[in-house]
């Protein structure tokens, strides 16, 4: 996992300086710090989505750029055994280590408009501070095992096996395990550009 971060990271930096983006602009264009920033591109941090979302916007990409490893123009096929590949995501509390493994399931797709993912979701410790992620686009989210609680706005939603949501990302939003118990879902991200 380390090594898909830290490609991550170099794909940022490389895409930023070759725009021509100083990491001052970046984080101005993106409400994110430089050392928030310097930390995603030297891998010593990978955020949650939303970060990544405002660094893509900045730099006129996919959201998927920074986990494609090449483009192919026809279709892809994903194979169940071939999800080894993940980005991991945090909550915003450094105790609680990651909780969600991200899966891409077309990373290779040339000029894609859909993100989706299979994503493992961990139980985090009661009275952990998560960061609600707010950015333009839809989502679906269908729960393939356990259940899943997301914060949607001001509601809460519930969703065990077979049940699915979709919605408009703009608004906050967060999805965690429910029920304390580990769960996996299929969400696909859509980011008009």
């Amino acid at each position: 996992m380390e090594t898909v971060n830290l490609s991550i990271g170099e794909r940022i930096r490389t895409l930023r300086e070759s725009k021509l983006i100083s990491l001052q602009e970046m984080a101005e264009r993106t409400s994110l710090s430089e050392v928030q920033i310097e930390k995603i591109e030297q891998a010593k941090e990978l955020p949650s989505l939303t970060p990544l979302v405002k660094i893509a916007r900045v730099l006129g990409v996919r959201l998927g750029t920074f986990l494609d490893d090449h483009d192919e123009e026809g279709p892809i096929i994903t194979r169940r055994d071939t999800h080894t590949k993940s980005v991991s995501f945090s909550t915003s509390d450094t105790l609680a280590h990651r909780h969600m493994d991200y899966f891409a399931l077309s990373s290779s797709k040339a000029g894609r408009h859909m993100e989706p993912f299979i994503i493992k979701i961990e139980p985090v410790p009661e009275g952990v501070d998560f960061i609600v992620s707010s950015h333009e686009g839809e989502e679906f989210v269908y729960c393939l095992e356990g259940s899943v609680e997301i914060n949607y706005g001001k509601e809460t939603y519930l969703l065990k096996e077979g049940d699915s949501i979709y919605y408009d990302s703009i608004v906050a939003h967060h999805v965690r395990a429910g029920n304390q118990q580990k769960a996996k879902i299929l969400a696909v991200i859509y980011m008009p550009f």
